[in-house]
């Protein structure tokens, strides 16, 4: 998969940019918020319909913008462009809504990522193995939401769900509800919720394989490299997923009640690295989890490039910097096999050179984008 053209309208700090891309890696250049990680965030907001850096569309719309419109012409391994559409309005305009079209004809945001996928390398995954488990489950649930046709509507569909949940919860906590309207509620969480975990297990056991022989290649002295997946709803013998939401729900009611919050399910579940049956975040080097990060976004892409044979656009945030020169050499190796790739930096000393030999260079300023000189 290759973004030809970009087009963007009120983004960020971009009012106007039309852009045409080659194929082959872009390397982005610029100061720091000169705008090289809005560029990257655009491309992931076609990819997904939303953005892997704030919650809120708003936020995304420039200063004094009434809306945003992202657009890309999105090309792939042999015959074929799709032309995609983004629009973000701003509350109390004309269009209050997110609009997405697809070859002009209005779809759904789950639709997009059939025409474009992507896989983002940011500073913040350098945090993926120690830090909080909101981290691990974002990148399960990006993977998630590009691997499974209906996973970005169940994602959202739980993710209300789970809201009108916890305000239910702080009615009935307050009197001003009845107990028997959490019933509701409760058989969405449950069948959401128990989709959702069924398909982070199905996607951690397609990523075992990938995993596991990137981080050979990577650290060949090593032990094997595994994920494991943590829930707070762990099925007893011959329980579903969905069954063990249930019964834990039941089991948590009153403290539930107490809180305010639902205390169970998919967003309080966690993603473990393993080597050698011990967590990573218990004895791993600075190194070691770099690399165990380095091999997990290398297996995404397989399992991304697995669903139809189109490799994704790979979008790496200024990463180079934080990875010595032996794992950027596994870095630059494969990004020469990808149709496609966005590097950002503030200086190109911190580039291997062949993948500045063969690189289309761009410079970045506030609002613009233009070829590098």
């Amino acid at each position: 998969m290759r973004v030809e053209r970009l087009s963007l309208v009120g983004f960020r700090s971009y009012p106007a940019l039309e852009v045409a891309f080659p194929a082959g890696p872009q390397l982005v250049i610029g100061r720091n918020a000169a705008g090289k990680t809005n560029l990257l965030e655009a491309l992931v907001v076609l990819a997904l319909g939303h953005s892997h850096r704030t919650s809120g569309d708003v936020e995304m719309i420039g200063w004094d913008a009434p809306f945003a419109r992202l657009e890309a012409h999105v090309g792939s391994v042999g015959p074929g462009r799709d032309e995609l559409e983004v629009v973000l309005a701003r509350p109390g305009t004309a269009t209050t809504r997110k609009r997405v079209k697809v070859n002009g004809v209005p779809r759904r945001a789950s639709a997009l990522s059939a025409a474009l996928r992507a896989v983002v390398f940011a500073p913040e995954d350098m945090l993926l193995v120690s830090g909080s488990p909101s981290l691990r489950r974002a990148l399960l649930d990006m993977l998630l939401a590009q691997q499974v046709a209906e996973g970005a509507a169940t994602l959202t569909t739980y993710a209300r769900a789970l809201q009108q949940r916890n305000t239910l919860l702080r009615r009935i906590r307050e009197g001003e509800a009845s107990p028997d309207e959490m019933r509701y509620w409760d058989d969405v969480v449950v069948e959401q919720g128990g989709r959702i975990v069924a398909w982070r297990l199905a996607a951690l056991e397609a990523m075992a394989t990938p995993l596991a022989e990137a981080h050979a290649e990577i650290a060949p002295g090593e032990d094997r490299l595994s994920l494991r997946y943590e829930t707070n709803a762990p099925p007893a013998d011959g329980e579903s997923a969905v069954d063990a939401l249930r019964r834990r729900l039941t089991e948590t009611s009153e403290k539930e009640l107490w809180n305010g919050s639902t205390l169970v399910g998919p967003h309080r579940d966690d993603m473990v690295f393993e080597m050698a049956g011990r967590p990573l975040s218990s004895f791993a080097s600075r190194g070691q989890q770099r690399t165990a990060i380095l091999a997990l976004k290398l297996a995404q892409l397989d399992v991304l490039a697995a669903r139809d044979g189109r490799p994704p656009l790979l979008l790496l945030d200024d990463v180079f910097s934080e990875l010595d020169p032996e794992r950027r050499a596994h870095l630059v190796r494969r990004i020469g096999e990808l149709p496609q790739t966005f590097v950002t930096t503030t200086t190109l000393d911190d580039l291997d050179p062949l993948l500045v030999s063969a690189s289309t260079a761009w410079r970045v300023e506030p609002g613009r984008l233009e070829l590098a000189g």
